[in-house]
């Protein structure tokens, strides 16, 4: 099993070249949802899938459409490619994501966002970490299986998705729901989408996300007669301040997360009247809760109402609670799972490294699989420089994560 592994990672090492390549080909292909102004991830889906034809010679090769009227082909593209184990009993799956973000205020970048520059030792171009990296580490770590004629422990099964990027209803979410059959309980599912610098974090849980958007409506009036209006602005602020003692109402503590509480905070708020003199009769906020596990969104949304309620009566205005998103935190996954436990063996077998389950407070797509009954997690060694100008990733990262991809289809789970 040593020597195995040990030419395994050996060969991974080689592709150097071969992964710089096939990154900047990804790159050069924009995939980006009609919400971001793009025509979807048909392209770029066509060349994953050649390529992974050509190189990695699956035994299952199948594309999952889901229908979307909104790009001119009429569909979104879901690649899913199996390579055969010694047991079938259970397959090790790795997702990740085909669309990208785009590239936003270009006088931002140094180069073409959609042209890879390679400077030291780093990948410069949209999409190179966010999801490419993880992708890449993928489809590198099966091919070295392949080259070298050797069959993993069990069954791998690499999900290439759409639609990650704006909410996964044509990606994640339509295969779960159309495609169940493809995934069972006892599977090992890894997605490589978010991390730290070191690989140390391995994400098991995630808080609600609750958006609220505040619409307060009062009478407008010259600022020189307050008492012929009811100021918006001011029973706004106040609710904002009222509001703050949620963290006080919602005090639990669990260390798994960073923060290792409940958040509450105003964001953004809309402008209301152009000029100083004049006391606004409307005023819209928002505010960015992240609730911990412990918690349902319901119990949060009854505080809030009241303390709306309250505020309402003491300034004689109306208060319309609406969501900008809410989406009630899943079951954690275990740190005792199985697929936490293959990360954590690897990590301590070739980096020396024991890596800890942690929450954290946004969302990501392993939530869906939660939701759906699936343990999953979501690990990588990331630069953290997604979505931002001159995004990169690590050469080192990609064929580091390949290293541990691989490490896992050798274990005898």
């Amino acid at each position: 099993m040593e020597n195995m592994r040990a030419e395994i990672m050996s060969t991974i090492e080689d592709y150097r070249q071969g992964v710089i390549d096939f990154e900047t080909q990804l790159t050069k292909i924009p995939a980006l949802g009609p919400e971001s102004g793009g025509d979807g991830e048909r392209d770029k889906a066509a060349f994953v899938k050649e390529w992974a034809r050509q190189h990695l010679r699956p035994d299952e090769l199948q594309e999952y459409r889901a229908p979307d009227t909104r790009v001119s082909y009429g569909y979104r593209p879901n690649i899913v490619a199996l390579f055969n184990g010694h047991s079938d009993k259970r397959t090790v799956w790795i997702m990740t994501h085909l669309d990208v973000v785009p590239p936003g205020d270009l006088s931002k970048w140094t180069g073409d966002p959609w042209t890879v520059r390679v400077v030291d030792n780093k990948l410069i171009g949209r999409g190179v970490e966010d999801n490419q990296q993880g992708l890449t580490s993928s489809v590198f770590a099966v091919k070295a299986y392949r080259d070298l004629n050797i069959t993993p422990h069990n069954r791998v099964g690499l999900v290439f998705v759409a639609d990650e990027e704006t909410g996964s209803q044509y990606g994640i979410q339509y295969l779960l729901a159309e495609h169940r059959h493809l995934f069972n309980r006892d599977d090992i599912i890894l997605i490589p989408d978010a991390g730290d610098t070191k690989g140390t974090m391995i994400e098991v849980a995630e808080k609600s996300i609750l958006w609220l958007r505040f619409h307060t409506q009062g009478k407008q009036t010259h600022g020189s007669v307050p008492e012929q209006g009811h100021n918006a602005n001011k029973a706004a602020s106040y609710l904002t301040v009222r509001l703050d003692t949620l963290y006080k109402k919602f005090s639990k503590r669990d260390p798994m997360f960073s923060p290792p509480i409940s958040t509450f905070e105003p964001t953004k708020r809309e402008a209301n009247v152009p000029n100083v003199n004049t006391i606004p009769g409307e005023d819209v906020m928002y505010f960015d809760c992240r609730v911990l596990p412990n918690y349902k969104i319901n119990e949060v949304m009854k505080a809030v109402k009241a303390l709306v309620k309250e505020t309402e009566k003491k300034f004689k205005v109306k208060i319309k609670i609406s969501y900008a998103q809410q989406d009630q935190a899943a079951a954690p996954t275990s740190p005792e799972a199985p697929v936490v436990q293959t990360i954590i063996r690897a990590m301590k077998d070739l980096r020396k490294k024991r890596p800890k389950p942690m929450g954290i407070g946004g969302g990501t797509v392993a939530a869906y699989f939660r939701r759906a009954g699936f343990p999953a997690a979501v690990w990588s060694t990331m630069a953290e420089t997604a979505h931002s100008p001159d995004e990169y990733c690590f050469i080192e990262n990609i064929l580091d994560d390949a290293k541990i991809f691989a490490h896992i289809f050798s274990q005898e789970i």
